[in-house]
């Protein structure tokens, strides 16, 4: 045999030592990077490689609070595909992507500290680059479930989404780099607890540590009936039947928003004058029944409807809205155009642009003002000095 034959076959042999190696090492380097994570810990069963792909799969990817009393992990991912994006690699840039397949995340809020589980003591993004070492352009997730357990701590309430599916592409803005928000944002999934469903549809700008966006997100068709345990602490009333839909829009830039809420509500019926199994106080009797006469008043009775449009502006820190635009919004529901159950299209990212000229005007004004007053200030200080010297000469030459 040749020398040259020897080494091909010798180097091949170590190429195929080295592949079968690769997942032990992948698999213990993961597990060590999780293992500790402050306060959080993590453990994953298995890795396989794909070279030829360019990617790797994590399997049964569990992460859990130490010492904490919630029984399912923060956060359990059965399979999580990374690879690299090739059509970016083609247009010249190195970028990743990543999917998850049927993950479950478990919120749960709290002020004890053991029963709490929100994963903010963690810096996640530190961790994703850990586990993959090139930047990602594309993360997705498929079939998954999000758990939000006492979200309402009054009553004990929780939030869950579940058949949750969602993606997010051109995070580096590797495709259209001209383009103010390159981002596209998709997202769905069923809400159990309460019925129906939620959709949300955004552009970002992901590359600033507060983003920029223009957004729909809607909650259609949630069960009345199934939110009285909020009604009853929040309003002191129950439904008997009806659903909620909530349409929003917003946009923001350098962290100047605007948008609104469109609450809608159809076919609801708050009074009953006898209810089965329960014992009703007289003042939550009369709370139930000016309720349903305002529900009545205030209903647009073709479409069985009440709804309204609740306007946002201002910053991230401080967020308002006006009471009469609400009031206006229920009665022209009620007696003159009924809102539709669905986005306006009224709201766009020049909105959020034009917000922030807006603030940037009213703060120069302001300045402008401040310097001003300032300007007569030392104006009356110096009158008065000029008389005060004045008074002094007049009272020396007497």
């Amino acid at each position: 045999m040749k020398r040259s034959t020897k080494i091909i076959l010798t180097l091949v042999a170590l190429l195929l030592i080295a592949r079968l190696l690769l997942p032990y090492f992948v698999l213990r380097y993961v597990n060590k990077l999780l293992a500790d994570m402050g306060s959080y810990t993590g453990h994953i069963e298995d890795v396989n490689i794909a070279l030829i792909r360019g990617a790797y799969q994590i399997e049964d990817l569990r992460i859990r609070k130490i010492n904490g009393k919630i029984k399912e992990p923060f956060l359990y991912i059965p399979k999580i595909d990374l690879s690299v994006q090739w059509p970016s690699l083609f247009k010249g840039s190195l970028v990743g992507e990543v999917e998850c397949y049927r993950p479950e995340l478990n919120f749960s809020f709290s002020e004890d500290e053991q029963a709490s589980q929100t994963g903010k003591e963690l810096d996640w993004t530190q961790l994703v680059k850990e586990l993959m070492p090139i930047q990602i352009n594309r993360f997705a997730v498929y079939d998954g479930k999000i758990d939000l357990i006492n979200l309402f701590s009054a009553t004990h309430t929780n939030f869950t989404l579940d058949k949750f599916g969602g993606e997010i592409r051109n995070i580096r803005n590797v495709e259209d780099k001209k383009s103010r928000l390159p981002s596209p944002v998709t997202a769905y999934g069923n809400v159990p607890g309460w019925g129906g469903t939620m959709k949300f549809n955004a552009d970002m700008f992901l590359l600033k540590e507060i983003p920029d966006f223009k957004y729909n997100l809607s909650f259609s068709n949630l069960q009345l009936i199934k939110l009285n345990k909020l009604a009853l602490e929040y309003g002191n009333v129950d439904f008997e039947k009806g659903t909620l839909s909530v349409y929003s829009e917003m946009a923001m830039y350098n962290g100047r928003l605007v948008g609104y809420f469109k609450p809608l509500t159809k076919d609801m019926k708050i009074f009953k004058l006898k209810e089965k199994g329960e014992h009703r106080t007289i003042g939550r009797f009369f709370t139930e029944l000016l309720a349903q006469g305002g529900t009545e008043l205030l209903e647009n009775h073709k479409l069985d409807q009440v709804a309204t449009r609740i306007p946002l502006r201002g910053t991230v820190d401080n967020t308002t809205t006006d009471i009469w635009p609400i009031l206006i919004g229920v009665l022209r529901n009620a007696y003159i155009e009924a809102f539709k159950q669905e986005f306006d299209n009224s709201i766009t990212f020049q909105d959020a642009l034009k917000g922030l000229k807006e603030d940037y005007k009213q703060k120069r004004a302001e300045r402008k003002a401040e310097r001003k007053e300032k300007r007569e200030d030392r104006k009356e200080k110096r009158q008065q000095k000029r008389e005060a010297r004045k008074a002094e000469r007049q009272k020396d030459k007497s």
